[in-house]
């Protein structure tokens, strides 16, 4: 099994399809791409955001520059299960991404300020510094069912495929289990390209003949949008 990746910078854009326009993608996408190392998973997230929501509301806002702060793990961890502290940042279309690798019960003690992180980093400092400036909380539960692919010919050009996209506000721990309400119509698939560079010739030509466009869908974003925000004031939930 390989290194894990730590780092990373690269265009991302997501693509919601019907599953009738899955089955036809997918069909055509065969002849590209391959299963990559961890093919499946359930990809399970805490978010975590200042306590009346302020960065989702600025994200969903389309700023130039946006980050947010997420607790992530690929299938449901016990306790001493490596999980990863993300910190996103998005300037100008190019995605940026760091993440601190450590146990479950590191990881929570850390963001809720109860410990140290494991190691003293540059990637550890930056997001030392976006919790002392934002004094994040964990906000929102959100998992999917994960299906992820590699190009054959450059295998740093991924394709990932999320289904039964779920959410909770409460439980917000991620060794909770990966129950939620759902939060795309049946069916749907957010696929996810996420492109080192330039996209190839043959992707390009794809996404041209299918008339696919990228969408705006943020799964944290539609989460606030559509559940939370008709139930806060001021950040503030007033109804259950």
């Amino acid at each position: 099994m390989g290194k894990t990746k730590l780092v990373f910078k690269r265009f991302e854009s997501k693509y919601l399809l019907s599953p009738e326009r899955y089955r036809r993608l997918r069909e055509r996408l065969d002849a590209y791409i391959e299963p990559d190392e961890y093919f499946k998973s359930t990809v399970c997230s805490v978010y975590y955001d200042s306590p009346d929501y302020e960065l989702i509301r600025r994200s969903i806002e389309g700023p130039v520059y946006k980050e947010k702060l997420r607790l992530r793990s690929y299938n449901v961890p016990g306790p001493e299960d490596q999980v990863f502290v993300e910190l996103k940042k998005k300037f100008k279309g190019v995605v940026y991404k760091r993440r601190l690798g450590m146990t479950a019960r590191q990881a929570e003690d850390y963001l809720a300020g109860r410990a140290a992180a494991p190691v003293d980093d540059q990637m550890t400092r930056e997001i030392d510094w976006f919790r002392q400036f934002n004094a994040p909380v964990p906000k929102v539960f959100i998992a999917c069912d994960r299906e992820a692919y590699r190009a054959k010919d450059e295998p740093e050009l991924r394709v990932t495929f999320d289904r039964d996209i779920r959410w909770r506000s409460d439980r917000l721990s991620l060794i909770a289990g990966d129950q939620g309400q759902v939060l795309t119509a049946p069916g749907e698939v957010l696929m996810e390209l996420k492109i080192p560079g330039a996209a190839p010739l043959w992707l390009s030509r794809l996404l041209s003949e299918e008339a696919l466009f990228p969408t705006g869908f943020s799964k944290y974003g539609v989460c606030y949008k559509e559940h939370i925000l008709p139930e806060t004031i001021n950040g503030v939930i007033f109804s259950a």
